[in-house]
């Protein structure tokens, strides 16, 4: 079983009104709740931990977590209020302006960690659960509690804008990634975090500190699964792009379903994967994404629709 570790919070989307009036939607989103709803609709047996508000909103998230087959027994419900990301898409594009303070995920501490059965092989985390206090230590705390029995995975997500303490974010970020046994990054995120340079060379550069597998994407171009001694590479699908809103989150979902097919969601099965085991996370993660960014908002697809 895979238990994503993280945001769940509502996106605004821009719209309009019959009136012709500039509006906005909330939509069930989240780096980590998008990756969990894209898990759970390929068939992935998924569980989600976060912060859950008991408001409207949080209401949303738990019945859009419920319809995609996520199981979200190990939530951390109360009345706090639920985080909402208002959305601005330029050419496609997504930036995002938070709204988090005191919210049910931002104040989630280490004394709502659960107690996790055997049967969770695997823990994902990233996004914005990973830049505040208390929630981002908890989560922190969680990764490194599991992470000698279990496979981690984390990805950044990184939104600059969100980040206010640059120093307690790099280093929080170096610990997960020392105790990570994947990694997802973009290109720019990668840049982000290591500073320019090669990416592959970068790429190894954090394989060097613990991980076993890094996917890099590319935007449009494609994804790599890069190891020790592997480079793969998988061209993206062209489609057209609807918004960019989900698709790396979608990737991540694919990539993990595909590992989880072939039995190499495990300590022993990570130290050596085979090219077309990499090759086929690739392009799953590659094809779920596309068809998540050729429609509006966050929607991943379910395994019938690939």
């Amino acid at each position: 079983m895979l238990l994503c570790c993280g945001e769940a919070l509502i996106d605004m989307l821009p719209r309009q009104t019959t009136a012709d009036e500039a509006a906005f939607a909330p939509y069930a989103g989240g780096a980590v709740f998008n990756t969990a709803i894209a898990a759970g609709r390929l068939g992935v047996k998924t569980s989600f931990f976060s912060g859950l508000s008991t408001d409207l909103f949080g209401e949303i998230l738990a019945n859009t977590l419920a319809a995609s087959k996520v199981d979200a027994t190990y939530a951390a419900r109360s009345a706090r209020p639920t985080t909402l990301a208002f959305v601005k898409l330029v050419n496609g594009q997504a930036t995002y302006a938070f709204y988090d303070e005191n919210t049910a995920g931002r104040l989630l501490s280490i004394d709502d960690l659960p107690t996790l059965p055997a049967e969770i092989s695997t823990l994902f985390f990233g996004g914005i659960s990973l830049v505040n206090d208390p929630a981002a230590s908890a989560y922190a705390a969680l990764q490194a509690r599991e992470a000698p029995t279990r496979v981690t995975m984390i990805d950044p997500n990184i939104r600059p804008s969100f980040i206010t303490d640059q120093a307690a974010y790099r280093s929080r970020m170096n610990a997960m990634v020392a105790y990570a046994d994947i990694i997802k990054i973009s290109d720019e995120d990668l840049h982000w975090l290591e500073g320019a340079g090669d990416l592959t060379t970068l790429a190894h550069g954090l394989l060097a500190r613990g991980p076993k597998l890094v996917f890099l994407t590319e935007g449009a171009s494609g994804a790599r699964a890069i190891t020790a001694t592997q480079n793969r590479f998988v061209a993206g699908q062209k489609v057209t792009v609807a918004d960019t809103v989900g698709a790396g989150d979608t990737f991540n979902a694919g990539a993990l379903a595909a590992l989880n097919t072939a039995n190499a969601l495990n300590k022993t099965a990570l130290q050596s994967l085979p090219d077309a085991t990499l090759d086929a996370a690739l392009s799953l993660g590659n094809r779920a994404a596309a068809i998540t960014v050729s429609r509006p908002g966050a929607n991943p697809p379910w395994a019938h629709e690939l």
